[in-house]
């Protein structure tokens, strides 16, 4: 004989179909942080590219202001001069033997174009500066020879321009600054 007790009225099944709606809640929530995560991490991400560039423009800078020193320190006779144009940094043809002051023309990682503003003295290039209107991230601790890019607003502030010589006084930094040929 079997005993009937009668329907039962809470099964497991009941009870887990009750705990479905906190599992979503859950699933929801764990979705949501990590997308805060992901959006706080994009962030860092952007900032510390943004480093990295800035890092590049200092040395490709750096790179042009050597090369313009080089150019002009190892002019040959008494007169001085600067380069007139980028690609007389390629290959000085000054000499017998030509002379390479850089190795290539380095784009401005700043811009989308690569395209230098040249800083002009007398029809000839002085310097270079990017024209890019970004917001530097690092504005200060410089070395010595950046000390005047210390407080800078935008990146169009960092000129890297060749003092010319220890014994020739340097240039007007604004001098004859002109658009010109952009490096590639």
């Amino acid at each position: 004989m079997v005993n009937y007790a009668g329907p039962r009225p809470f099964t497991d099944r009941s009870r887990g179909a009750g705990q479905g709606g906190f599992t979503y809640l859950g699933l929801l929530f764990a979705v949501a942080i990590a997308g805060i995560a992901l959006a706080g991490t994009g962030t860092l991400w952007q900032l510390e590219s943004r480093r990295e560039k800035e890092k590049e423009l200092l040395f490709i800078g750096e790179e042009f202001r050597r090369a313009i020193g080089s150019y002009y320190d190892i002019s040959p006779g008494a007169d001085k001069q600067y380069p007139e144009k980028l690609d007389d940094l390629l290959l000085d043809k000054r000499f017998p033997m030509p002379v390479r002051h850089l190795r290539r023309l380095y784009r401005d990682p700043m811009t989308a174009d690569g395209a230098w503003e040249l800083i002009k003295s007398q029809g000839r290039i002085i310097g270079v500066v990017s024209t890019s209107a970004g917001r530097p991230v690092k504005i200060a601790g410089f070395p010595a020879e950046q000390q005047d890019f210390e407080g800078a607003t935008r990146y169009a502030e960092w000129r890297f321009i060749h003092s010319g010589g220890s014994n020739t006084p340097a240039p007007a930094a604004g001098a004859g600054a002109g658009q010109g040929e952009g490096g590639r």
